[in-house]
């Protein structure tokens, strides 16, 4: 469904609430599993400990993915061989089995599997849409909380 069209809907059912949790991904994500990243560039800096990548990024763990225009990589101390956080820009998606969330953008802590989606974030399940100005998915328990004028369309009989 195209993204002004569940825009369009949640404006159409005004039932705003101060917050929400719902659960994300029927199967919980591992975040323990290897990060695969593909883009058009990177850029590594090593005094800083990042990695620019620019150009249709696709972020695979496991079977969540996730993508976006740029994301930069922050590696944990000691070099590049643990991930820290990636922090995405620019039309970020996120897909974790049947569910789906969007967001202007998005930072991955990969230590906790923690995400936090900001800018007029959306999370779908199933034909149940969730809105709001702050999403945060817990992948390591299959958790979603959602804040700040949060909108809802629930359909009867679940997903």
């Amino acid at each position: 469904m195209p993204r002004f069209l569940i825009l369009a809907a949640l404006l159409a059912l005004p039932l705003p609430v101060a917050a929400q949790t719902v659960a994300f991904g029927g199967i919980k994500a591992d975040t323990k599993a290897p990060v695969e990243v593909t883009a058009e560039t990177l850029k590594v800096d090593q005094s800083t400990g990042q990695a620019n990548f620019t150009g249709s990024v696709l972020i695979g763990q496991g079977q969540m993915r996730l993508s976006a225009d740029s994301v930069t990589v922050t590696y944990a101390q000691g070099g590049q061989q643990k991930i820290k956080t990636l922090n995405a820009s620019g039309g970020v998606t996120l897909v974790n089995g049947p569910d789906a969330a969007e967001a202007a953008e998005a930072v991955y802590d990969v230590e906790t599997g923690n995400i936090v989606l900001t800018g007029d974030a959306i999370v779908t399940q199933g034909q149940n849409v969730l809105a709001g100005d702050r999403i945060e998915v817990n992948l390591t328990d299959g958790t979603a909380s959602v804040a700040g004028r949060v909108r809802t369309v629930l359909q009867p009989g679940g997903n």
